[in-house]
């Protein structure tokens, strides 16, 4: 298990001081990029071998979120490594050790050569480790939106949304679907949140979402020009 604490910040709260659902899903992806770091196997190295890691879907589990200055825990471990896919789960601890947030991912290895999935090599099995999965309700299988479907505003990909491979950050899917139930007014709630990627969105691309009702919550759309999907985001009650 990799772990590192923070505390925090203001400019990661929202306006009652909690950390905000876009802040944290940074800190997750801040530990796995910190966790492939330490092994040797950081974007960096990747890179130079020609891959990079796509997350193709996750399911976070909030119990709450930390408020301004407290004290957290960060930790990750890959518990499952197939021909295709790897595992990975997250935890964020308070200071008592109490967990707040909890989240399980697929994670897919990508040839920057080919532009396209390939199977993971061997010498990634390193990632893999004894700690056992967290015993919370598995991702579906394929996330679907609702009914019909109220649009929101298009967004034009900038370079603030793009990772180091040339991608739109996978937090900022959720941003885009978060602004677009506030541009529409709408509230969802935020204790489960799941989202799937489905392609690649890239600098100058149209990002066009779409909030469909749930029977639980909201799903959110985020399309392209043609209406195809990049992104699926789910927000629901457990």
């Amino acid at each position: 298990m990799y772990s590192y604490k923070s505390r925090v910040r203001y400019s990661e709260c929202d306006g009652d001081g909690r950390l905000t659902l876009v802040s944290m899903i940074d800190y997750l992806q801040d530990c796995s990029t910190f966790h492939s770091e330490e092994l040797g196997l950081g974007f960096r190295e990747l890179k130079q071998k020609g891959y990079g890691w796509i997350l193709a879907a996750w399911r976070i589990e909030i119990d709450r979120l930390p408020e301004f200055g407290e004290e957290i825990d960060v930790r990750t471990w890959c518990y499952e490594m197939k021909s295709l896919h790897a595992m990975r789960n997250f935890e964020i601890l308070d200071a008592k050790g109490t967990s707040c947030v909890r989240a399980e991912s697929q994670w897919l290895l990508y040839s920057l050569k080919d532009n396209k999935v390939v199977r993971i090599p061997s010498e990634l099995e390193a990632y893999v480790e004894d700690t056992p999965r967290i015993p919370m309700p598995k991702m579906q299988r394929k996330l679907r939106a609702e009914g019909p479907g109220t649009q929101a505003s298009p967004i034009t990909v900038g370079e603030q949304f793009l990772d180091s491979n040339g991608h739109v950050n996978n937090a900022q899917y959720v941003l885009m679907a978060i602004g677009a139930l506030e541009e529409l007014g709408v509230e969802a709630p935020m204790s489960t949140v799941s989202v799937q990627y489905r392609s690649m969105a890239r600098l100058g691309d149209v990002v066009v979402p779409v909030v469909h009702d749930a029977e639980d919550g909201r799903t959110i759309e985020l399309l392209n020009n043609m209406g195809e999907v990049y992104a699926i985001v789910k927000l629901q009650e457990r």
